[in-house]
């Protein structure tokens, strides 16, 4: 820990006071670095290219090593057999091609068109309501997966197969009012699923509609401390503000024990490596060490029949590119982190209590690779887990996490959001259209936050989103 300077001890005296409700926080100015999100991995970038250059600290040599990541994070994987040996065993099932294809520009996926039955960049979590014979499955995958389509519905499929089924997407409406009269239309989607490849699923089953995140900044998130973490956990709201994030614990395929989840909507991957091998088991059917197999169920006969591209088709070569290439995608610097409608609107953050869940600032520690430790950096997360309420419920467990629980995704970068995937929708499944509508879908630990932002008027609103397109 750093010892801390006066100006910092004035900070957190006058938040102190702000949350006694005597005195609003004021920041006169920037902090020092506070434009540097990734300390010195910070990318100068600012254009559809920004989320997809490597950390700025990375030497020429360890370059090398993104651009290989990045071509298998890019460029498609084909059907076995092929000539392409390093690159095949797509499918049979499978919701994408490509790690490019969800996460475009390494951006942010977008939920399907309401007229197309296909899903790229979004896919549909299954599973039903765990029972004592689940115990083992429940205890690797954090749930028991729906008996036909399994854990993921899979709605592409190479020649000869069957697709699980189409997803389509229609919204209800409502209005958001603020104080002041301002009115605000929130949607919230109602998803179908038709043409069933395999028959009715399970009567039970749970939904739950994920968009593919950001990947900026992944390696910096993996290499803050567990200690770091825990500190922020209030499970039992022993302070009494209305926060009690928790981590998520979750199955750890190689040391086979249990672990904090840090990435996916829920938190329910421990670290990178993980990750990525179950998006390309489940995403794109391939195996790797960690996932091997098949992600066909025993009702889809057609599937498990087809040839595949060896055991596994992903080497661990091949996995550590693309983990390495995922660790070192780097942050973009903030924009505007003086101008006064920024600090204000960084205040008013404060002030309606965002950053109880969006905390601003670790220091990462040991790191997977050594570009990322020890950085001061500001993801304005705790990758914990929060009861977002009723309206974003999805009621589907995923390991401890409740059917209401979501990890708090980092906002670092968020205001690049349209300049690199050309859309603002937000929010685990792109219901938000823009980052006003995500802040009134908060409720539940965030409920008291979203009736202060209620309050605002028309120049505080705009100050809150100029500072949040400022991150």
């Amino acid at each position: 820990m750093h010892p801390l300077s006066r100006s910092a001890i004035a900070l957190l005296l006058a938040m102190s006071l702000a949350a006694c409700g005597e005195q609003a926080p004021r920041f006169e100015q920037a902090e020092p670095g506070e434009a540097l999100s990734a300390g010195s991995a910070t990318v100068m970038k600012f254009d559809q290219n920004a989320f997809s250059m490597p950390s700025a600290n990375l030497s020429p040599v360890r370059r090398l090593d993104f651009s290989v990541g990045n071509s298998f994070f890019r460029n498609p994987w084909v059907i076995a057999p092929a000539s392409t040996t390093a690159r095949d065993g797509l499918g049979p099932l499978m919701n994408t091609n490509a790690c490019q294809s969800c996460h475009i520009k390494d951006g942010r996926g977008h939920p399907a068109d309401s007229e197309r039955g296909n899903a790229v960049s979004m896919l549909v979590r299954l599973s039903i309501p765990a029972g004592a014979e689940h115990a083992e499955v429940v205890r690797e995958r954090g749930i028991a997966p729906e008996p036909v389509y399994g854990g993921q519905l899979q709605d592409m499929a190479i020649p000869g197969v069957m697709p699980e089924g189409k997803v389509r997407l229609s919204y209800a409406t409502r209005i958001e009012r603020f104080a002041d009269g301002f009115e605000v239309e929130l949607r919230e989607p109602k998803l179908a699923i038709t043409e069933l490849g395999y028959g009715p699923m399970h009567p039970d089953t749970q939904f739950s509609v994920r968009v593919a995140p950001q990947m900026i900044g992944l390696g910096l998130l993996e290499a803050i401390p567990e200690a770091a973490l825990l500190a922020n956990a209030d499970p039992d709201d022993s302070n009494g503000d209305g926060i009690s994030g928790r981590p998520n614990r979750v199955f750890d395929q190689v040391t086979r024990d249990t672990a904090i989840g840090r990435f996916g909507w829920k938190a329910g991957q421990p670290n990178l490596n993980q990750q990525n091998a179950d998006a390309f088991f489940n995403d794109m059917g391939l195996t790797t060490s960690l996932f091997t197999g098949n992600s066909c169920t025993d009702r889809q006969t057609d599937c498990l029949t087809m040839p595949h591209g060896g055991e596994p088709e992903v080497s661990d070569n091949i996995l550590r590119l693309v983990s390495f290439y995922t660790r070192n995608l780097g942050v973009p610097a903030r924009r505007d982190v003086d101008a006064p409608q920024t600090l204000q609107g960084k205040a008013l953050f404060h002030r309606a209590g965002c950053q109880s869940c969006h905390v601003p600032t670790f220091t990462t520690g040991d790191a997977a690779e050594p570009e990322l430790a020890n950085q001061l950096i500001r993801p304005y997360t705790d990758l914990l887990l929060h009861d977002m309420g009723e309206g974003l419920a999805d009621h589907r467990p995923e390991f401890e996490a409740s059917g209401s629980e979501w990890r708090t995704p980092p906002l670092w970068g968020i205001g690049m959001t349209e300049a690199v995937s050309g859309h603002t929708q937000f929010l685990h499944d792109g219901r938000a259209r823009n980052l006003l509508e995500a802040i009134l879908w908060h409720g539940g630990e965030a409920e008291r936050a979203k009736q202060a932002v209620l309050g605002f008027d028309s120049d505080e609103r705009s100050a809150l989103l100029a500072f949040l397109e400022s991150l």
